[in-house]
């Protein structure tokens, strides 16, 4: 007979229990649960989103204001425009990955 008495998912980092929904992120002993705070901080994860983001930030700098920089016309609009331009694909590349890596979690026994 076996117990219908679910079992708790903890995060593979922190311990925490998971309640609806998990993020299962690779290791070496394979697909393993995350809760959101370690899977944002997950490093492969952090690597992937910066090289995106430079990248992306990049192309995007330079057509957006790629003129002004040749001409060495340092606009003060340019000291918010190209952080954001940079932190938009990072945003976009963690966001993507993180729903990807999603899963729910099973009560079932």
């Amino acid at each position: 007979m076996s117990s219908s008495t679910p079992t708790a998912v903890h995060c593979e980092k922190c311990e925490r229990e998971l309640m609806a929904s998990s993020y299962e992120l690779p290791s070496k002993r394979g697909r393993l649960p995350h809760c959101l705070m370690c899977a944002v901080r997950f490093p492969s994860l952090l690597r992937k989103s910066l090289v995106i983001c430079l990248l992306v930030g990049t192309v995007l700098t330079a057509i957006n204001q790629g003129n002004f920089i040749l001409a060495g016309e340092f606009q003060w609009a340019m000291a918010w425009k190209i952080p954001l331009t940079y932190a938009v694909p990072f945003i976009v590349a963690t966001t993507g990955g993180l729903l990807n890596a999603r899963a729910a979690i099973r009560t079932d026994a």
